[in-house]
């Protein structure tokens, strides 16, 4: 290779850089692509062609490009951290914890490797191991957040609330509020005759499970508190006891008018919610009468009626896992005699709610919602809600009526805990039903059919 090839291929390493920085994916792979014809023992053009292509999910070929780099520069951390990252994604466990030691024992000072591997170890239920890999993250680097990220979800999951929502304040979700409000954060300091805002964070389920410490606050002598939500949130959210003003974030919000602002999330830390103090008055929203009445002209008549949710938001980290593939698999229910079922699928689903599997004889109403003041018209009529771990869930738990819930084997949510078969955010309300191994909802199902069986019967005595 002579010296002008190395020239134009540096520069056009670094011009993929730049790309990749503009997370202008295609082009930084061009530039790469092009520096490697020029320079094919390019370790760092390797690399990096390779995170270009994890990003664009062509993972086939971004693996490649990751061992070719390793083949150039096998002790090379950062690439080790890469590649394991997308096995782990693709559920390749083994190999990916092979590469994340490959990435301590080339740097043993790599926070990042002791981390990722520490989450990996969640994954496997190997949570004391998982503990201590992360807490040796946090000693070599005491500022790296996302390791006192992952050890809040497992402080949280195993019920150790008090260090849970400590570490749990690592997160950083509201990035984009703290930009936005010019009134000061509140830390937990006396909101007696002061005004609060509440900034949502994360889905729907997140802020309806919540929000409930709005009404805390308000009975604790909060003067006015104002509510930030999802837009399909609004209206429902005007029901909370506490809430002064629900605005949603697609309106023009003030940047001030309040004393304080608060991410909703850090609302169990600053309150010191323990496991015997979560605050847990159910129910805590409402579904309006002429919305109920409604929907109810819709509802079937004369028997139990049971809400089917079997999907939730596709863009979900762990969707493929909470998520049920296939609407057949829960077709055993509708051999359980004497019920309606109802689907409240929206999005995700409609297509197989529309077509349903035979034996399942099902009413599809999700099409249909316009937000989630309608779903709790419905929700709040149904006598049961069968549904995997999504917001439709929570306002069934939040309206009071009762949900039995299916969890995946595989990074169930913290705040379904690890081993309950119920919820204490919502007392005598939810079920947990779990798989026993990853990906088969056989075990849960069967189990969940025969509690039906036995519960439709009870419905007819």
């Amino acid at each position: 290779m002579t010296d002008s090839h190395r020239t134009e291929a540096e520069r056009l390493f670094h011009q993929g850089l730049g790309q990749l920085s503009a997370n202008d994916l295609d082009s930084a792979e061009n530039s790469f692509r092009r520096a490697l014809d020029l320079s094919p023992d390019f370790f760092e053009a390797w690399a990096n062609l390779a995170f270009a292509l994890d990003q664009k999910q062509e993972l086939a070929q971004a693996e490649a490009c990751y061992r070719r780099a390793l083949s150039i520069a096998s002790r090379s951390s950062h690439t080790h951290l890469n590649l394991g990252t997308l096995l782990a994604a693709q559920d390749r466990s083994g190999e990916a914890e092979d590469c994340y030691r490959e990435a301590i024992a080339c740097s043993p000072e790599s926070a990042a490797a002791w981390s990722n591997l520490g989450v990996l170890c969640i994954g496997l239920k190997r949570e004391t191991e998982a503990e201590e890999l992360l807490r040796k993250a946090l000693a070599l680097d005491p500022t790296f957040a996302k390791a006192q990220f992952n050890l809040a979800y497992l402080q949280l999951r195993q019920g150790r609330f008090e260090e849970g929502w400590q570490s749990l304040e690592a997160r950083d979700w509201y990035r984009g509020l703290e930009n936005h409000f010019e009134c000061p954060r509140w830390r937990g300091e006396s909101l007696s005759g002061k005004s609060l805002l509440i900034g949502y964070e994360a889905g729907h389920g997140d802020v309806i499970q919540f929000c409930r410490y709005a009404t805390l606050l308000k009975d604790q002598g909060t003067a006015r508190i104002t509510l930030l939500c999802h837009p399909a949130l609004k209206t429902l959210l005007a029901t909370l006891a506490g809430v002064d003003q629900v605005l949603a974030f697609d309106q023009d919000v003030p940047r001030s008018g309040w004393d304080y602002w608060t991410p909703l999330l850090s609302l169990p830390y600053h309150c010191q919610t323990r496991a015997d103090s979560i605050p847990a008055a159910i129910p805590y929203l409402h579904a309006s009468a002429d919305r109920m009445a409604k929907w109810g002209a819709r509802l079937p008549l004369g028997k139990p009626r049971v809400g089917l949710v079997w999907k939730g938001n596709p863009k979900f980290d762990n969707d493929a896992d909470r998520s049920i593939a296939r609407l057949d698999l829960l077709a055993p229910l509708g051999a359980v005699p004497g019920l309606n079922f109802i689907s409240l699928q929206k999005g995700a689903g409609e297509d197989e709610a529309r077509q349903p599997p035979l034996g399942l004889a099902l009413l599809h109403l999700g099409t249909d919602l316009e937000d989630f003041a309608d779903a709790a018209a419905i929700v709040a009529q149904l006598d049961l809600l069968i549904s995997v771990d999504t917001a439709m869930a929570h306002l069934a738990g939040a309206l009071g009526t009762p949900c039995w819930l299916l969890l995946p084997d595989h990074m169930a949510d913290w705040r379904w805990q690890s081993e309950r078969n119920d919820s204490p955010w919502y007392p005598g309300r939810m079920r947990l039903f779990r798989q026993t191994r990853r990906g088969d909802w056989s075990g849960a199902i069967k189990s969940l059919k025969q509690a039906l069986t036995s519960w439709a019967n009870q419905a007819h005595a």
